[in-house]
């Protein structure tokens, strides 16, 4: 059933009001893109209504947790430049063609992925970069997902990955999934896939699709299946960065924050743009052509450990030429930054590490922010006074700024992107290890199995020699009887004669 534009309002309005009343966890609000989505947007309102089957508190719920996640996450700022790039380009999950029903198809060369070899929370994000480059490309429109389960076994089986991604369709991108489309699946990971259907709803599991060679035409027409699965294309995967609209900064000025930063450090004047856009530096610059690559790219997240609370940032220089880095705070007297700047040579990586110091309470630093900067140099080898001077006397033209905010990161609260960062993870741990148990039992009965097969067949075949020794000898003891009682008998004639 659709819901009606009075519904849709409805969701609307409930949801702004909470916004109102209650505000929400971050101090700077939900990210002014989300908040244009909700207001001017009825298309995403009604996904979340149809994801509910109409249920206006679940559907607000869940839009207010999306909003929240992708705030964290910083959804709308993910884009070639702050992911892992390597991992989009192995081929490893890729989009390309539609399924019959006209939606583009996911694909995951399963046998690609190994688990534990890859950094999970990048894996994570490359997923989101894909749904968010999706969803631009079909305005919302649903997507299939393929799994292509040929030549794989339990090592390529990775249930933490195939949570996060239920999880993101169940969470995050309502009404999203048309189908799952498993292909080739081998025998041995049924039950895998047993455990996996637990996690979804009764309407999602009908979404699941077995297929082979021989019914893949039932889902997919042959023009649009590669020709690895018996289809027509004939596709050599190749990563085509996504070509994006550009979007004028001033699209939310109403949203236009200034922030003051220590050191006698300018105003900077921030623009968020549009839905799904790149984040824009201070200074005008896309992040497309920036030489600094940060992660995390918007937030530094402070944990509690050993009664400390620290946090971290990794910088690497993307650029072909030597560039010398700052970083500045709003509150210079609560944090020790080491390094607080530096030099990185092309590809050379730095990891600033955060303290918040003792005298200040944890909860406030959530209004804090830091100013990462950084210029072109002639030299690397550059003194702590050199750099002090080069920074004093640059005019600013050149370089890259980029403004990132504080997070406190509690135990079991979603992190880095995480849909299922809490302890109920720790059931899905479980039921893989019994999972992996149990499958590891199977195989070594499948080999004990294979193992008696063999030793009955040999004896079936050493019995069948013996029958047929046996059965030639009786044979030929049989004759050899025949031949001896022949000799024995003698005419009756001969005795009458000689009793004559």
């Amino acid at each position: 059933m659709e819901p009606t534009s009075e519904q849709i309002q409805d969701l609307r309005t409930k949801f702004l009001q909470k916004l109102e009343n209650e505000g929400t966890s971050d101090l700077e609000g939900f990210h002014p893109a989300d908040l244009a989505r909700v207001k001017n947007t009825d298309d995403w309102l009604k996904r979340f209504l149809l994801h509910s089957e109409l249920d206006m508190q679940l559907a607000l719920q869940l839009l207010w947790l999306t909003c929240e996640w992708r705030k964290k996450f910083g959804t709308n700022e993910i884009n070639e430049t702050n992911v892992r790039l390597d991992y989009l380009q192995d081929g490893s999950f890729f989009a390309r063609n539609k399924d019959k029903d006209g939606k583009v198809l996911l694909i995951f060369k399963s046998k690609k992925h190994v688990k534990g070899q890859r950094d999970m929370e990048e894996l994570k994000r490359c997923v989101v970069y894909w749904f968010e480059r999706l969803e631009r490309l079909g305005n919302g429109n649903q997507i299939s997902i393929f799994f292509d389960m040929a030549d794989t076994g339990m090592a390529n089986m990775d249930m933490e990955f195939i949570k996060y991604l239920i999880g993101l369709f169940k969470m995050y991108y309502p009404d999203f999934l048309n189908y799952i489309l498993v292909f080739e699946m081998p025998w041995i990971l049924n039950a895998a896939f047993k455990i996996i259907k637990s996690w979804l709803p009764a309407k999602a599991v009908q979404k699941i699709k077995f297929i082979n060679k021989t019914n893949l035409k039932d889902y997919v027409e042959p023009e649009q299946a590669l020709k690895c699965w018996g289809g027509l294309d004939d596709y050599t995967f190749m990563f085509v960065p996504e070509i994006r609209s550009a979007v004028p900064n001033d699209r939310f000025d109403d949203s236009k924050k200034k922030v003051h930063f220590a050191e006698g450090s300018p105003s900077v004047e921030s623009y968020p743009t549009g839905f799904g856009d790149a984040t824009t530096t201070v200074d005008g610059a896309s992040l497309q052509n920036s030489t600094l690559y940060i992660h995390p790219p918007d937030v530094i997240h402070f944990s509690n450990k050993n009664d400390e609370y620290t946090g971290s940032v990794t910088l690497t220089n993307n650029g072909d030429k030597i560039i010398s880095y700052k970083i500045k705070t709003t509150s210079p007297e609560k944090f020790r930054v080491r390094p607080s700047t530096g030099t990185l040579v092309p590809t050379a990586s730095v990891t600033i590490n955060v303290v918040l110091q003792p005298d200040f309470q944890s909860p406030a630093l959530t209004r804090d922010k830091f100013l990462i900067m950084n210029l072109p140099v002639s030299s690397a080898d550059m003194t702590t006074q050199e750099l002090a001077e080069l920074w004093k006397q640059t005019s600013g033209k050149n370089v890259e700024q980029r403004r990132l905010r504080c997070s406190l990161t509690a135990p079991g609260v979603v992190r880095n992107g995480s849909a299922y960062a809490s302890p109920t993870s720790m059931d899905a741990d479980r039921q893989v290890v019994q999972l992996t148990s149990a499958v590891s039992q199977l195989t070594e009965c499948q080999s004990r199995i294979h193992l008696e097969i063999r030793r009955t067949q040999k004896l079936q075949w050493l019995s069948m020699i013996v029958t047929l020794l046996v059965g030639v000898a009786l044979i030929y003891m049989y004759s050899q009887s025949q031949d001896f009682s022949g000799h024995m008998c003698f005419p009756e004639e001969r005795f009458h004669t000689s009793n004559i």
